[in-house]
């Protein structure tokens, strides 16, 4: 028998899975929100560690599709990956040392920047042939290791994906397009899921049968959202508005909420 926090999980997961398909990016930073406002866990860091196995999850499943397209530019995602998995170690060890309640309403501001960040329109100009091989590692190396190593310092601080900043970063490392950024950066958000999951879990702040119905309800509506996604691709613009007022909204509803306690 399915408890009301299952199915709760499973629905919350949808609604993330289902952003993402349709809006291409930004909704797991929608996870730990409802695993505490709606699903009940009780911890911020419990849902910090369950919605990072879920974000994990997710980019891992969209890694593939993006490689079958050919759109991932693997030296540069890797580099890039590797760094932020060493910052996303540390940005999680020191995340599970803050107060609850101080995290969570960190969490909130956090929220409201990267609303207002999505709102600005991206430009898809760039280098489509830039690669990282032995005659531009002195150049590219720095700037991979040094925007990874700080954009997973933050990830796993807060449980995040992270793609909102691995993107930008990618591009301004490397100047690759807009859509070998977004492909490459699902290596970094799967690997810095994983090793923020892994710290929280290693510590007992994960709760399994709740993070496994989240990425379930994930997975369908993923598929929704991107069948969704391609009816309404001429509109895709003023979606990611839309989504960006909701991400800003939630953000400040969990400032207001963590100041009042």
């Amino acid at each position: 028998m399915f408890a009301l926090q299952d199915i709760l999980s499973v629905l919350s997961g949808s609604l993330v899975g289902f952003t993402l398909g349709l809006v291409g990016g930004g909704g797991s930073i929608l996870a730990v929100p409802l695993l505490i406002y709606v699903v009940g866990v009780p911890s911020t860091h419990v849902a910090i560690g369950t919605g990072a196995v879920a974000v994990a999850a997710s980019a891992a499943a969209n890694l593939v599709g993006h490689a079958r397209a050919g759109s991932v530019k693997w030296p540069c995602a890797a580099v890039f990956a590797l760094s932020g998995m060493a910052g996303a170690a540390l940005g999680a060890e020191l995340g599970k040392r803050v107060d609850g309640g101080r995290l969570l309403l960190l969490f909130g501001v956090l929220m409201v920047v990267v609303g207002l960040l999505m709102l600005r329109p991206r430009k898809d100009a760039g280098n489509a042939e830039v690669r990282l091989d032995r005659a531009n590692a002195v150049k590219l190396l720095p700037y991979l290791i040094g925007y990874g190593l700080a954009v997973g310092a933050l990830a796993g601080f807060f449980g995040i994906g992270g793609g909102f900043l691995i993107v930008p970063g990618l591009i301004a490392a490397t100047a690759m397009p807009l859509i070998n950024a977004i492909g490459s950066s699902l290596l970094s958000v799967a690997s810095l899921g994983a090793t923020t999951a892994a710290s929280y879990g290693l510590s007992g702040l994960v709760d399994w049968r709740i993070a496994a119905l989240f990425v379930l309800g994930g997975a369908a509506g993923g598929l929704a959202g991107i069948a969704l996604g391609k009816r309404l691709a001429a509109r895709k613009r003023a979606l990611s508005l839309i989504f960006a007022g909701v991400v800003i909204v939630v953000g400040s509803y969990v400032v207001a909420t963590s100041l009042m306690r």
